[in-house]
């Protein structure tokens, strides 16, 4: 319950105008398979991928909105042209990308 009241504050600070339930949803299809359901990045297409972990609080200091926003709409390729992360720009329009920035950041513990 506390993760959709930080979900519900998140989006309801950025521009998006969608539920939670499809900002879930966006997730569920596009970036669980390599992130996790729990952003933790631990599925076989994550660690393959070395996506971060998204539940650190450290991690995600250094990990801006706009290089998030950045990496989900143009994707990622390592130093030699490899992708790493496909573009989602096509799939996803403003308001999504920014809903799911939303929700990254509602993965991380709390720093201590």
């Amino acid at each position: 319950m506390k993760k959709f009241a930080l979900l519900t504050a998140a989006l309801l600070a950025s521009s998006a105008v969608l539920s939670a339930a499809d900002v879930a949803a966006n997730w569920d299809a596009n970036c669980a398979s390599c992130h996790g359901k729990d952003g933790k990045g631990a599925t076989k297409a994550g660690r393959t991928a070395g996506v971060k972990d998204f539940t650190d609080a450290a991690y995600q200091k250094d990990f801006t909105d706009q290089k998030a926003v950045d990496q989900i709409k143009n994707g990622m390729k390592d130093k030699d042209g490899k992708e790493k992360m496909k573009a989602f720009a096509e799939k996803m329009n403003d308001d999504e990308v920014k809903a799911v920035v939303a929700y990254i950041r509602t993965l991380a513990a709390p720093a201590k």
